[in-house]
């Protein structure tokens, strides 16, 4: 089986969950940290929803830079912005791992700041670590935030309490 299949069905089935997750940010609880060192509500899904831009980046180039500046896209101005933008960005990357040869796959990626290299790797692995691992994580994060507002948790790999 091409390893791009393979990833390909574990993306969609990560980006639907993720989007449920991000269906349920109560719009007056965007401000909301559970802890002075934590990212609001609003910055942590806005975080998430960009995740998918990860895959477009990690396919499209060898190397990436992170002490070169970015410029930085407005946040979206709300659920449905967010929902919007998360979408498309899912949508491309999609197509762009879907487009991908198992050759291309395999080929390094190396992210840096500067001169240091934080990890230099398969294309594939960095896809595991930079794009669903980190989605994930991030996913978990906006559930405890759910869950300690009061919120309906989403069952994402089976039940929650919410949701049979």
């Amino acid at each position: 089986m091409e390893l791009k299949k393979v990833l390909l069905v574990e993306f969609d089935s990560e980006i639907a969950r993720t989007r449920k997750m991000l269906e349920r940010l109560p719009d007056e609880k965007c401000e909301y940290k559970p802890h002075e060192k934590s990212m609001s509500f609003v910055k942590l899904a806005n975080h998430t929803a960009d995740i998918p831009a990860h895959v477009t980046r990690i396919l499209a180039y060898t190397e990436v830079d992170m002490a070169q500046p970015r410029e930085p896209s407005a946040p979206p101005a709300n659920g449905a912005e967010r929902l919007k933008h998360f979408d498309a960005l899912a949508s491309t990357a999609r197509a762009n791992l879907a487009a991908a040869s198992d050759e291309a796959l395999d080929e390094r990626f190396t992210l840096r700041a500067g001169e240091h290299i934080i990890f230099s790797d398969p294309r594939y692995l960095v896809i595991r670590n930079l794009f669903f691992n980190h989605m994930i994580h991030h996913r978990a994060q906006l559930g405890m935030y759910l869950r300690l507002n009061d919120c309906p948790v989403p069952s994402i790999y089976g039940p929650s309490a919410d949701e049979g």
